[in-house]
């Protein structure tokens, strides 16, 4: 399908002459697919990126709240994803957290597309997850337990399907009204779900945190060696989702070693406590490449902040419609 086609296929608006297209977040999600976003950063691993190299997020202090600045280059494209945070957005009906990608060729630096930020985010976050939890979890893996119940643990949930065969879906949460409502999108994808609580740790394959939280919300004692936990619901230092004493005992699996130890509490606090050393990270590059493989004597944990780089590589699968194929 050429670019023409499917914009015409999406409804994109394409503009006249030099002017940028624009990808509305529907459109977006319907370009591109979970599993092909998982593709996208898994191949871009693959081919030898290494997102040590990708700017540092930057964040600036705007009126009530702050901007996210998120630049990367990935061969012939750059670009850029402006996050706004208003805390106080959702008292005047409006989203709290907002963004805008530009997309831009890097030969000229001119834009070629504007796309919705957001819709990306839902997109990247689960996939780079699905890349790790692929690589790391156990093949047999078959109940997965979920904390959260937005949007994150929804997609999770469908990205994490997609990668293993689970017969189980547990889901823990605060509201049960929420909780419910994870349960029958679970079951709307085919599979067995239930509400649960911390103890269904015990028995998980594979753990997810896609929360808010600023403290810890199981005690990792719990965490079987066989298991594997992916924690994403958070970037902030001073945020944690996971306890010290999992991440001390874990083979823990980073985006990037520098980033994880400037914006991943989970793996700040767990280094000032004297549980993880520094050098213990391993970066997921490393994983996907063979160069480091899983250790299976132990937890396996993904720390997840989001990088720029994820943001790129799924904005030019949107834009060009490259890797088209699904199987």
């Amino acid at each position: 399908m050429t670019t023409a086609e499917r914009h015409e296929k999406t409804g994109s608006t394409t503009g006249t002459g030099n002017e940028p297209a624009h990808w509305s977040a529907e459109q977006i999600l319907e370009a591109v697919s979970p599993r092909r976003a998982r593709r996208l950063l898994e191949a871009t691993l693959a081919e030898g990126f290494r997102p040590e190299t990708d700017p540092a997020r930057g964040n600036v202090t705007a009126g009530e709240g702050h901007m996210l600045l998120m630049p990367s280059t990935l061969g012939d494209w750059s670009g850029i994803k402006v996050a706004t945070v208003s805390p106080e957005n959702p008292q005047r009906g409006l989203p709290r957290i907002q963004a805008t990608y530009l997309l831009m060729d890097t030969a000229t630096l001119s834009v070629r597309a504007l796309l919705e930020g957001n819709s990306l985010t839902t997109l990247r976050t689960p996939a780079i997850s699905a890349v790790a939890v692929d690589h790391l979890a156990a093949p047999d893996a078959r109940t997965l337990l979920v904390f959260g119940t937005g949007p994150q643990a929804l997609s999770h949930i469908e990205a994490f399907a997609d990668v293993r065969s689970f017969t189980e879906v547990v889901v823990c949460g605060r509201t049960p009204e929420k909780v419910d409502a994870v349960v029958e999108f679970a079951q709307g994808l085919g599979l067995q779900a239930r509400a649960g609580d911390q103890e269904d740790v015990r028995g998980a394959d594979v753990v997810v945190c896609a929360t808010s939280a600023s403290e810890p919300l199981f005690d990792g004692s719990l965490v079987r060696d066989s298991a594997c936990v992916a924690a994403m619901g958070s970037h902030e230092p001073d945020h944690r989702e996971l306890d010290s004493g999992l991440m001390g005992r874990a083979q823990v699996v980073v985006e990037d070693t520098t980033t994880a130890l400037r914006e991943a509490g989970d793996v700040v606090q767990a280094v000032a406590d004297g549980a993880l050393a520094e050098d213990a990270l391993v970066p997921l590059a490393d994983v996907v490449t063979g160069a480091v493989a899983p250790n299976t004597s132990r937890p396996r944990v993904f720390k997840c902040v989001g990088m720029s780089w994820e943001d790129l590589a799924v904005a030019v699968g949107v834009a060009t419609g490259s890797q088209d194929a699904e199987s």
